[in-house]
């Protein structure tokens, strides 16, 4: 199930309050990849007219989460094999430069947050609700801003709104517990060297993180399972 929305007395516009709502049963999985949207039908059940909804649409297709065509026809984005290895190799780069600036930078709040972000982790299940999913988001982007790099967050947060519905086709295959625990400690050892200042160490510990991410997994998947995933 997605999670709610907040209450549509908190957005300012109507198309605010379409977009958010769309987001989350993209990203939830209730509207699948490659499923025809019925902009009528999801007017009705927003509450709104077509007109705040389109615009909607249109800032989903600016994120790669929709498609539309000329006459206006619109359906959740496929996941694309392209897409999925295009987002690991920028993540490859990206978030160990996050991590060992994290590790030079970082201060006591920084620290504090991460802590507290690390502490609400668990494993994901095969089929996470948003707020499961946005635990490990809040771990990785207290990292992210512990780099001091306003561009560099700017980027990953981008890249983490892409990826998740990767992630959620990344457990369609059931983790072993073995992975699970593996996964758990390489965020725990992360947090050691971000507060040891250990930049070298951070960077390496996050390339490695990334590697057996469950989006390198999904980008294997969709490659036909071909290499390593």
């Amino acid at each position: 199930m997605a999670a709610a929305s907040p209450p549509a007395g908190e957005f300012p516009r109507k198309s605010d309050l379409a977009y958010a709502r769309l987001r989350d049963l993209i990203l939830s999985g209730v509207l699948q990849p490659g499923s025809a949207l019925n902009q009528a039908t999801l007017a009705r059940t927003i509450g709104i007219s077509t007109t705040p909804l389109r615009e909607a649409l249109r800032r989903l297709k600016e994120q790669g989460l929709v498609e539309l065509d000329a006459h206006r026809d619109a359906r959740v984005a496929p996941l694309d094999a392209a897409e999925a290895r295009d987002l690991l190799e920028l993540r490859r780069s990206l978030d160990p430069l996050s991590a060992g600036l994290a590790a030079e930078r970082r201060t006591a709040s920084d620290i504090a947050e991460i802590r507290r972000a690390l502490e609400g982790l668990a494993s994901l299940p095969s089929d996470p609700s948003p707020a499961q999913l946005d635990t490990h988001r809040r771990f990785h982007a207290a990292v992210y801003r512990a780099s001091h790099n306003d561009l560099l967050v700017e980027t990953l947060d981008g890249l983490w709104d892409k990826s998740d519905r990767y992630r959620r086709h990344a457990l369609e295959v059931e983790r072993t517990e073995e992975e699970r625990q593996r996964r758990a400690e390489e965020h725990r050892l992360l947090v050691e060297a971000v507060v040891d200042r250990d930049s070298e160490g951070a960077a390496a510990l996050m390339h490695r993180h990334v590697e057996s991410s469950l989006g390198a997994r999904a980008a294997w998947r969709l490659a036909g399972g071909a290499g390593t995933p």
